[in-house]
C-alpha cells in the first residue's frame, strides 16, 4: 500500500460549505438526530455516531470513514456528517480505529491494522443495512484520506456498495484484487497536496478507466489536504450531487432474498 510517513498527517475532512449550511440552518423542522451506536467487530465494540433527519421512510445509507488524526479533536467530521445527513441520508461515522484501540492511526502499525481495519468497515456495512430506516440496497461510502483509502479497498469487493467519494485518498496498493470492480466514485483532490500527492488522484482515476466504471475527479489547483474557499463549496456540492445521481435510482432485486456476500 503506497501511503508514506507524511500520509498520517491527515487534514480536514469534509467540510461545510455555505450551501450545505444553508441546509442545515433550514427551520427547526429538519433537525439532524445524532444518536450514539455500536456494533462488535473483530472481537471489538466499534463506536458509530449516526445522523438522519426525521422521518420513517427507507433512506440512503452512507458510512463516513474518518482520516488518520481519528474523531477526538477534529470536529469537523461530524459537521461533514450532519451536512450529508441533511440531504436526506443516513449517515455513519464509523470509529474503526476501535478495533485497533488507537485515537490516531499510528505509522509504525498502519500496514499490519489496513486488514482489520477493513474487516471494520465491511462489518460496518451490515450494521447500516440493518438499521432501522434504511434502504440495504442503496449504502455509500464518504471517505477522507486514510479512510478514503479504505473506501477504496472495501469497495471493491463489496457490491453493497453503490457509490464512492474518496477525499483526496491515496491509492491502497495490493488493497485492490485484480478481478475486483469498483462502483461510481467521486475524486477529489488537490494539485498542491503534499501529504497524499496527486499522483494518487490520477492512479485512481486509471484504475477506474481500466474497469469502466463511472467516475468523475476533480482536482483543485493550488489546494492541498483539505479544501478552503470556493473549493471547500464546490467538493461539498458535488459530492452531494454525485451522492444522489447514484443512490436515489438503485432498485432492489426483483426477489427478495440475502443482500450480496462478499466478493
Amino acid at each position: 500500500m503506497s501511503i508514506t510517513r507524511r500520509h498520517l498527517l491527515i487534514g480536514a475532512a469534509l467540510a461545510a460549505s455555505p450551501s450545505a449550511h444553508a441546509q442545515q440552518d433550514r427551520p427547526a423542522s429538519m433537525p439532524i438526530k445524532t444518536q450514539r451506536n455500536s456494533f462488535r467487530s473483530g472481537g471489538k465494540t466499534i463506536a458509530v455516531e449516526t445522523f438522519q433527519t426525521a422521518g420513517a421512510s427507507p433512506r440512503p445509507a452512507v458510512l463516513m470513514l474518518h482520516g488518520a488524526d481519528g474523531l477526538n479533536t477534529n470536529t469537523q467530521y461530524r459537521e461533514g456528517a450532519r451536512n450529508v445527513a441533511a440531504a436526506g441520508y443516513q449517515v455513519h461515522l464509523v470509529h474503526y480505529l476501535d478495533r485497533t484501540g488507537e485515537r490516531r492511526a499510528s505509522f509504525s502499525t498502519l500496514f499490519q491494522n489496513f486488514m482489520p481495519w477493513m474487516s471494520t468497515v465491511q462489518d460496518a456495512l451490515a450494521f447500516a443495512a440493518d438499521q432501522p430506516g434504511a434502504d440495504p440496497y442503496r449504502i455509500g461510502i464518504v471517505g477522507i484520506s486514510l479512510g478514503a483509502a479504505l473506501g477504496l479497498a472495501v469497495a471493491s469487493t463489496e457490491p453493497r456498495v453503490k457509490a464512492l467519494v474518496n477525499y483526496f485518498g491515496p491509492l491502497p496498493q495490493g488493497a485492490i484484487a485484480a478481478t475486483s470492480k469498483l462502483p461510481p466514485t467521486l475524486v477529489l483532490h488537490g494539485s498542491a497536496d503534499p501529504i497524499v500527492p496527486v499522483s494518487n488522484a490520477y492512479a485512481v482515476e486509471a484504475l477506474l478507466r481500466q474497469q469502466n466504471v463511472p467516475h468523475e475527479i476533480k482536482v483543485y489547483p493550488g489546494q492541498g489536504h483539505g479544501f478552503r474557499g470556493a473549493a471547500e463549496s464546490d467538493a461539498t456540492a458535488r459530492s452531494l450531487a454525485f451522492l444522489q445521481r447514484h443512490l436515489s435510482d438503485v432498485a432492489a432485486p426483483a426477489k427478495s432474498g440475502p443482500l450480496p456476500a462478499n466478493g
